[in-house]
């Protein structure tokens, strides 16, 4: 029995397995739409999502399987006092698989120790975000052909952001990867994650103005700055439009530059971009869907067909 904590606990070899079986979900969605009936899918999310959740709910059902769950610590028994032990114990004898998010970095982790059935880390604090993360890979490898050879700019809040942690992560096991991060002093990227990057001689840069680096862009990834990781709202109003990404800035970018966002968005990218054939993030949700579907099969170890 496999667990999902990170990017990292699967090698580079089985996410290409991973994303091939995306892929061929993508081109062949009726080979799969049987494949997970009798199966049961619990999503136990303690802190709000939308995309997540509901990208796991749909992988699941296109799959053939029900779900199950909360969407809020409210609506749970850890309104109660419940730990989270306990709560995947017993959702082990309804489920077969369950996917958590948690506002406490390493909660799922804690669960995937005291779980019968795969966990899957659906974003835990600042932590990681390990299936945006392959979310966000096989949207580069779909749309770029590659996962190597390329320099990426990753913009806003740098410090917050887990799915920014978890996407330098797991890119730094690709080769000829170069960074550019971009975003106010207060935001910038944590000092562990220069430090690895060091160690491992790959090239970065730290720059403020969005402009100056555009030009030289294969990727751009945006992200809001996240009220729900500030103390106060004084520091998050100064900073919340720090950067906007509009059409004259998409002037400076290669024709073949992609944007990317995890989402949701607030105002860091102008809805005048939605047209731009370079903006991947709404098809970059619909990758979500199919990595998911994959990932659900692996876990569970089903064989297509």
């Amino acid at each position: 029995m496999r667990h999902l904590m990170s990017p990292l606990d699967f090698t580079v070899e089985e996410l290409e397995k991973l994303f091939d079986l995306a892929n061929d979900i993508e081109a062949n969605p009726d080979k799969y739409k049987h494949i997970c009936e009798g199966k049961k899918l619990a999503t136990c999310f303690y802190e709000p999502s939308t995309r997540t959740r509901l990208s796991f709910e749909s992988a699941m059902y296109s799959l053939g399987g029900q779900v199950l769950g909360f969407s809020d610590a409210g609506s749970s028994s850890a309104a109660k006092g419940e730990s989270v032990s306990d709560t995947i114990r017993m959702i082990s004898c309804y489920a077969d698989i369950c996917a958590m998010r948690h506002p406490k970095e390493g909660a799922p982790m804690v669960a995937a120790t005291k779980a019968s059935i795969p966990v899957i880390n659906a974003g835990d604090g600042g932590h990681q975000h390990p299936t945006q993360t392959l979310t966000d890979l096989l949207t580069i490898r779909s749309l770029k052909g590659r996962l190597n050879h390329f320099t990426i700019g990753l913009c806003g809040d740098l410090k917050f952001g887990r799915t920014v942690h978890s996407l330098i992560n797991a890119l730094v096991r690709y080769e000829n990867i170069k960074f550019i991060f971009i975003s106010p002093e207060e935001l910038r990227i944590p000092d562990y994650i220069i430090d690895m990057l060091k160690a491992k001689n790959i090239p970065f840069e730290e720059v403020i103005r969005l402009e100056d680096s555009m030009p030289e862009l294969d990727l751009l990834y945006m992200t809001r700055v996240q009220r729900e990781r500030f103390f106060n709202e004084e520091d998050y109003v100064r900073l919340k439009d720090f950067y906007i990404l509009d059409k004259k800035k998409m002037q400076c970018a290669r024709e073949d530059m992609l944007v990317l966002h995890p989402l949701p968005r607030v105002n860091e990218i102008s809805v005048e971009v939605d047209d731009d054939p370079r903006a991947a993030y709404f098809r970059q949700v619909q990758y979500g869907v199919y990595v998911r579907m994959a990932l659900i099969i692996t876990l569970l170890e089903l064989q297509e067909g």
